[in-house]
């Protein structure tokens, strides 16, 4: 079997796949009209940034099995292409892991003395001590976004530096973090008001946009340090600017921007800013540790060994999945729902399948519900084939119950989960012509289409109140697709679920959480 490496990588690389028996064809820099003749004859690529496998270019790689990047984001490659004609990608999320959380240290002290300004005076032939006084980390508190693998390595290295510790994750149990001294943050805005320097370790998606906007910032300590070896985009950078300017923020160490490189930038004309190109995972011993990985992993992949961190890999024959598919598409969206309706970091996950479902291989469902339950927290590597290993890593326990008892369905999936702020359970079947449906929410019957955006409030069953909700909706000309509505008993507690054909904005969810006898307002994204 032969495997293209398709960008600069070490040559440890190529000597792990020797020794697995693979012949190697090693094309750094290797053009795309040349690419596609090679790629006809490969069983796996390697590769790095540099290097984009498009659709067309894999319309003729009929024998290519796998794909590896060696690093984490796998944007080069077209993926639902790839998946399209049978072609595992893999990614390698671990290699980098140090290097970037050692990257976050160093500019917690740069920011900390005014290490690249100082450099910059006494070269420019200055010596401004009393200018560059800095300040001391030792017993300030540092707020860590996101326990993920490199925010619990910066928790690490923190402590060692007698700092306070805390951290806001959903998605991690207390467990797990009273390992590396984190204390926890019930939400973000707990974890903001503490902090004397604030770290982002999350990825960035529809969830992490702009999480830090011109809101947050003054719910934060006046004089705060913020850091970013994340993603651009998470913080919110004209706001950044403005905080800066105004004197609530002290000052930032960014080493991602929105545009990469950031021409034009206007923190870049601050001098309470350092930035970086981009260097998180830029050491030698990264890229060493990448390259191993994926060698790794190519080698294990095309010789029969299984698939590591694959990004599209569906573990079970074609025909049960697709069997399945109504299912496991149903799951998926339970597990993103329950996800963004849930208070508090997650330390249990009950899931109880009834009727039909049972003879069926629940596991591929039970793998379905934990990637949508992880998606809104992790970026790359959520699948079928790492969701229960993420699940484990963050020390979430998970029961698995069937019955075979009756139900008013055929099949019934639930789903409950265990916060430190308490329970929420959702049951879903699939209706007809495979048509998901959410059947009950914390105990209200309801009938919810799982599509789109999925407006979700809790409160009293109230005349007017649907009427209120449609005409805040129609002045922001937000067009209502379906809508169910839930309730214990007359006057009581009720649950109304609007589904919508666009994003609702911030400032509408919160005039709709402004209602008479609305008391919570979700807007859950699919």
């Amino acid at each position: 079997m032969q495997v293209l490496i398709a960008d600069e990588l070490p040559d440890i690389c190529i000597e792990i796949l020797e020794k697995a028996g693979l012949t190697v064809v090693n094309k750094p820099g290797v053009k795309a009209d040349e690419l596609k003749a090679i790629i006809a004859s490969c069983d796996g690529i390697i590769l790095r940034s540099g290097t984009k496998i498009t659709a067309s270019l894999l319309e003729g790689a009929d024998r290519l099995k796998a794909v590896c990047r060696a690093g984490v984001g796998v944007d080069n490659v077209d993926v639902p292409a790839a998946t399209k004609k049978g072609i595992v990608v893999m990614n390698t999320p671990e290699g980098n892991i140090i290097s970037t959380a050692e990257h976050t240290v160093a500019l917690l002290f740069s920011l900390s003395r005014f290490v690249p300004q100082a450099c910059a005076s006494v070269k420019a032939g200055k010596w401004e001590r009393k200018k560059f006084t800095g300040i001391q980390i030792t017993g300030k508190t540092l707020g860590i976004i996101g326990l993920g693998r490199v925010g619990r390595q910066v928790a690490k290295r923190a402590a060692a530096l007698e700092m306070k510790v805390v951290g806001y994750d959903p998605f991690i149990s207390p467990e797990v973090t009273a390992q590396y001294s984190i204390q926890i943050a019930k939400n973000l805005k707990e974890l903001l008001s503490q902090a004397d320097y604030i770290t982002i370790h999350v990825p960035f998606n529809s969830e992490t946009k702009n999480l830090i906007t011109r809101n947050e910032f003054p719910i934060m300590k006046p004089g705060v340090r913020i850091i970013n070896c994340a993603r651009g985009g998470i913080i919110s950078e004209e706001d950044l600017y403005q905080a800066i300017k105004n004197g609530q923020v002290a000052g930032a160490a960014i080493d991602v921007f929105d545009v990469e490189p950031p021409v034009g930038n206007k923190l870049l004309e601050l001098d309470q800013v350092i930035t970086t190109p981009h260097l998180g995972a830029s050491t030698e011993e990264a890229q060493v540790a990448v390259a191993i990985e994926a060698a790794e992993q190519m080698a294990d992949a095309l010789t029969g060994k299984g698939f590591r961190n694959a990004v599209n890999l569906p573990p079970y024959n074609i025909e049960e999945y697709n069997a399945l598919k109504p299912y496991i598409l149903l799951a998926e969206r339970m597990g993103l729902l329950l996800s963004q309706l849930a208070v508090g970091g997650i330390s249990e996950v009950d899931i109880i399948y009834t009727g039909e479902i049972t003879k069926k291989n629940i596991c591929l469902v039970t793998d379905s519900l934990m990637v949508g339950l992880l998606k809104p927290a992790l970026e790359d590597g959520v699948n079928l084939v790492s969701a229960p290993h993420l699940i484990a890593e963050r020390g979430i326990k998970t029961n698995i119950t069937t019955s075979s008892g009756a139900s008013d369905f055929t099949s019934l999936l639930t789903a409950k989960i265990t916060t430190s702020q308490g329970k929420t359970a959702i049951s879903g079947t699939v209706f007809g012509k495979n048509e998901p449906r959410i059947v009950d929410i914390n105990g209200y019957g309801v009938e919810a289409v799982i599509d789109k955006y999925m407006l979700v409030l809790f409160g009293k069953d109230k005349p007017g109140l649907i009427g209120n909700i449609g005409r805040v909706l129609g002045n922001k000309d937000i067009n209502i697709a379906h809508m169910t509505f839930g309730r214990k008993e007359t006057g009581g507690n009720a649950i109304t679920i609007v589904n919508v054909d666009a994003q609702i904005p911030k400032e509408c969810l919160l005039e709709i959480g402004k209602i008479d006898h609305i008391e919570a307002a979700y807007l859950v994204r699919f």
